[in-house]
Order: structure tokens, then C-alpha cells, then sequence
């Protein structure tokens, strides 16, 4: 692409040169006019590379927020699992107990359901 940017002042140049006629003051008009272009053409790329400067540096501080959030977030999210794993094991720990009382209740309401039966 900046070799098209490149050669298009140049063609300018040549056409400008170059004119159809070939009168003498034409020349030196074209060759100024030329000039202008080229120099136009100049403060326009000029231009432009400092819009793209411009932008890459945006760019860049945007990334560098980005990666800064990006951190925190990563941090908060391993503060939040540290604060949910005790409450994990918790309720794991509840569970097994919970499981150990079933366990032990099973054979007791069957003792309770034969002897209800059985005074009855």
C-alpha cells in the first residue's frame, strides 16, 4: 500500500512534466504546479503518519489498561475461590455427617416400627 502512496506523486510528476503541447512556459507552469502537488502530497503523508502514531499510541495505552484489568480480575477471582473453598469443604464435611446419622437412623426407625408394631 505505501508503495501505491509512493508512486502516485510520482506518476503526478511525470504527467506534469510531460504536458501534451510542448510550449516553454507550460513546462515551468506544470513543473510548479508539479512541485505543489508533490509537496500537497507530502504534508498529507505527513499528516497521516502522525494520525497513525497518534492511534498506535492509543492503542497501546488501552492495551496496557486492558492487561491491568485483566490482572486485577485474575486476582479477585482467586480471592473469591479461596473464600469459597472453606465454605466447600464445610458443607462437605456437613454432608458426611448428615450421611453418617442416616446411616445410623435407618436400623433405629426399624427397631422403632417393629416394636410399634408389636405392642399394638
Amino acid at each position: 500500500m505505501q508503495e501505491e502512496v509512493d508512486q502516485q506523486p510520482m506518476q503526478m510528476v511525470l504527467r506534469m512534466k510531460h504536458p501534451s503541447s510542448l510550449g516553454g512556459g507550460e513546462e515551468e507552469a506544470g513543473e510548479a504546479s508539479s512541485r505543489s502537488a508533490l509537496s500537497v502530497f507530502k504534508a498529507k503523508e505527513e499528516q497521516i503518519e502522525r494520525k497513525k502514531m497518534e492511534v498506535r499510541e492509543k492503542v497501546f495505552a488501552q492495551l496496557g489498561r486492558v492487561e491491568e484489568e485483566s490482572k486485577r480480575l485474575a486476582f479477585i477471582r482467586q480471592e473469591l475461590e479461596a473464600m469459597a473453598d472453606p465454605t466447600r469443604k464445610e458443607v462437605e464435611v456437613i454432608r458426611k455427617r448428615i450421611d453418617v446419622v442416616n446411616r445410623q437412623l435407618k436400623p433405629l426407625g426399624k427397631t422403632c416400627v417393629k416394636k410399634v408394631k408389636a405392642h399394638t
